[in-house]
């Protein structure tokens, strides 16, 4: 039997990986579309603030690893994906037949409809030719425009700040983060960056990019800026164009069920590009995290290598270090309709936490600075149990998590040892 692997990041070399394991005698083809070793995106912050070296982002360290697994790392990009006929086309035309497939692509770098985002100067940063393009021009004082502070753009400002650099964060939302942090959280963390010397200017836009050395950039403010290096963080995109003529039902990623299977028998998808079932807010969502992409590639290549596996569902999580603030997000933070909600913040110590709840249940939060919180917030957020009296003590004071999980989670388990 052949495996195909479509994408050699984390997903691709976790499932390739388990499924050697249980088919110690199949043919696995990964696929990529860089010239480099299977790396980590995630690992290219800390390559950017000179932690580790180019190796160091590598998911494997041994140069023979994949050969000594019987793992075929190939060059290329898919381009179409042929059901009938079980072969993928890449995109100089050879054909790559499978008898399973596994698409685990990830996403790409969206690109503003902006004047001036071709120019010399202007780079995403999101593979390794990006980093070497950066770090090449972003040298202690480069004047430094980044678009975006969404969790990845918080990521990468990091990393830009620890280079010395002058940085300027442009952002269209009215907060930082505000895909995963309501006002009250997004102001406090913006209050926090710009005590650390990033200038960041919220509910604004890049205009236009001007060439020149320095380029010259208009905002939507007014303002003008001269800068050496404008870095595009705007958010990431499912990369599955390729997939528009195929068979296989795509909405935001590619559609899977609980076995991480498409709406294609023997094709399945895992990573940023794939859309998955989440519990807490009763749809599919594409969660791009990479603990998610883990789990999602193990449980494709356990049914992949005919091994049952299921996966209940996704996780909305995300944990962020903003220069040394820890902020978390979980399940539905934005709230729902008819639901309930407790804010509090100690605007002195960068501290604050938003609880929304749907009847008893936690249904999603917010925290800034409440490191001894998060996992008891997640654990809350993803058991979905029932809180009862807790929930109203919780309303009046919710740094009361510690009691209300132990009591909750005890009871929880207690009914369901009864009535085992």
């Amino acid at each position: 039997m052949q495996h195909v692997i479509l994408g050699n990041g984390p997903a691709g070399v976790i499932a390739a990986e388990t499924v050697r394991k249980h088919r110690p005698d199949d043919r696995i083809v990964v696929i990529g579309d860089e010239p480099e070793p299977p790396y980590s995106r995630m690992a290219i912050p800390y390559l950017l603030m000179g932690d580790i070296g180019e190796a160091g982002t590598y998911l494997r360290k041994r140069d023979d690893h994949f050969a000594r697994q019987g793992i075929e790392l190939r060059s290329g990009r898919a381009a179409e994906v042929d059901v009938a006929h079980h072969a993928v086309k890449l995109d100089d035309g050879s054909p790559v037949a499978f008898d399973r497939l596994l698409i685990a692509v990830g996403a790409t770098p969206a690109h503003p409809p902006i004047e001036g985002m071709g120019l010399p100067g202007v780079h995403p940063c999101w593979t390794l030719a990006d980093a070497r393009r950066i770090m090449a021009l972003a040298k202690p004082g480069a004047r430094v425009l980044q678009m975006g502070a969404g969790f990845i753009g918080c990521i990468i400002m990091e990393a830009l700040a620890s280079r010395g650099v002058s940085l300027t964060v442009v952002e269209m939302g009215d907060r930082m983060v505000p895909r995963m942090m309501g006002e009250g959280a997004g102001g406090m963390i913006k209050r926090w960056v710009e005590s650390k010397g990033v200038k960041v200017l919220t509910s604004t836009r890049v205009e236009s990019i001007a060439a020149g050395a320095p380029l010259d950039v208009t905002l939507s403010n007014g303002e003008r800026m001269a800068v050496d290096l404008v870095i595009s963080a705007t958010g990431v995109k499912p990369s599955i164009g390729f997939l528009e003529r195929s068979a296989i039902k795509c909405l935001q990623g590619v559609l899977t069920d609980d076995r991480m299977q498409t709406s294609v028998e023997g094709v399945y998808a895992a990573g940023d590009c794939a859309e998955a079932f989440d519990a807490i807010s009763g749809k599919t969502i594409v969660s791009a995290i990479q603990p998610n992409a883990a789990d999602q590639a193990y449980c494709a290549g356990m049914n992949m290598a005919g091994r049952e596996a299921r996966l209940p569902g996704v996780t909305q999580i995300n944990v962020l270090d903003t220069l040394g603030l820890i902020s978390a997000s979980f399940g539905r933070w934005e709230g729902v309709p008819g639901g309930e909600h407790v804010e509090r913040s100690d605007e002195t110590n960068f501290r604050h936490i938003r609880l929304e709840f749907q009847d008893d249940v936690l249904v999603g939060s917010n925290s800034v600075g409440l490191t001894e919180h998060v996992g008891i917030l997640r654990g809350l957020t993803q058991s979905q149990i029932r809180l009862g009296q807790w929930k109203h003590r919780l309303m009046e004071d919710p740094l009361r998590l510690t009691e209300a999980y132990l009591s909750c989670a005890q009871g929880q388990h207690a009914r369901n040892v009864m009535f085992a």
